[in-house]
């Protein structure tokens, strides 16, 4: 591989990095609520406090978070803080800091996520080659229409109709959170059980709305790597047909899969949010609601950063894989 192009890719990652901080630096300035006084408003409220002071109080906490500064301070400050990831304490948990709010939630959105999209890409990849096979069944055509309507369907979407189906009419699983309150938390084959059983329906939900786009796209490609010349040949040659399945047919339509893989990981990502939101499971989708909420730009500012830098290194990683998949891509000159 080229050192050249690996430079390339870094530096690209890189201005991606910055133009993603720049906007989601921006993007929450526009709002003219100011986070800090509905805090300090809120608890005076509830403690039946008079509001004595609570302007003091603001421009106290405004200082503390650098509120206070003149824009591009707080941009330069912003950008800073990215390279350091660290991105300073929370408006809403305070005195937690963001990287501890987000170091609670990200592991359940990274096992959901990463083992949905998992499965979903196996079983679509498979199935999808078995349906643009020429040599299948045919009974798994009847599987066409059904991946058609799933990956129509929104995932939010699926979450609704599972909870109506399996958690409020059948009670068969959890209608949310991600373990029974009563539950004793460890590495107990009881508790490990309790979570699989609460995270069953939205991984559910994420496997069905990914597999049917998974699928489909893969038949495509199949029934277009099945009309060229080298898989004619091969037949005509007389191996067998499981070989110029697997080593002919699916690997080479294989690369096409993995890049639409890496372009869909912002929209299931996206997906994966509202489907931890729906079933109230303690990930990064509730920390980005209540986020929202009460105007938590540390939060939000970090959840951001970290799921466009997930997907970044995603693609990135992707790209430098190709030559392994395809031994005809080269990223050097020669």
């Amino acid at each position: 591989m080229s050192w050249r192009y690996l430079v390339r890719r870094i530096l690209l990652l890189l201005l991606v990095m910055w133009t993603a901080a720049t906007i989601n630096f921006f993007i929450p300035k526009l709002s003219p609520r100011d986070p800090i006084k509905e805090r300090l408003q809120l608890a005076a409220t509830q403690g039946g406090r008079n509001q004595t002071g609570l302007q003091a109080m603001a421009d106290a906490y405004a200082h503390q978070y650098g509120l206070d500064q003149p824009l591009w301070k707080q941009y330069l400050h912003a950008l800073l803080k990215v390279v350091q990831f660290d991105y300073g304490y929370s408006i809403s948990q305070y005195p937690r800091t963001v990287n501890s709010v987000i170091g609670d939630a990200l592991p359940w959105t990274i096992c959901l996520g990463l083992v949905s999209i998992l499965i979903a890409f196996v079983v679509g990849t498979v199935l999808g080659a078995a349906l643009g096979w020429p040599r299948s069944p045919g009974w798994l055509r009847a599987l066409v229409p059904v991946s058609m309507l799933t990956s129509a369907v929104p995932a939010f979407v699926l979450g609704f109709l599972l909870i109506y189906l399996f958690a409020f009419r059948l009670k068969v699983f959890p209608l949310a959170g991600a373990y029974s309150q009563t539950a004793d938390p460890g590495w107990s084959l009881s508790f490990v059980g309790d979570v699989i059983d609460h995270a069953f329906l939205p991984a559910l939900a994420l496997v069905l709305f990914q597999l049917g786009g998974q699928a489909l796209q893969m038949r495509g490609l199949m029934v277009m790597t099945v009309g060229e010349d080298y898989i004619t040949f091969a037949d005509a040659k007389g191996l067998r047909p499981r070989r110029v399945f697997l080593r002919y047919a699916v690997r080479n339509a294989l690369l096409p899969q993995v890049t639409g893989l890496v372009m869909s990981l912002g929209t299931f990502i996206f997906s994966t949010v509202l489907v931890e939101t729906l079933f109230a499971y303690p990930g990064l989708g509730g920390l980005i609601n209540s986020a929202i909420q009460v105007l938590d730009y540390n939060l939000l500012y970090g959840i951001t950063m970290i799921l466009v830098f997930a997907v970044c290194i995603a693609t990135l990683a992707v790209d430098l894989i190709y030559p392994l998949l395809d031994p005809r891509i080269r990223y050097d000159r020669r």
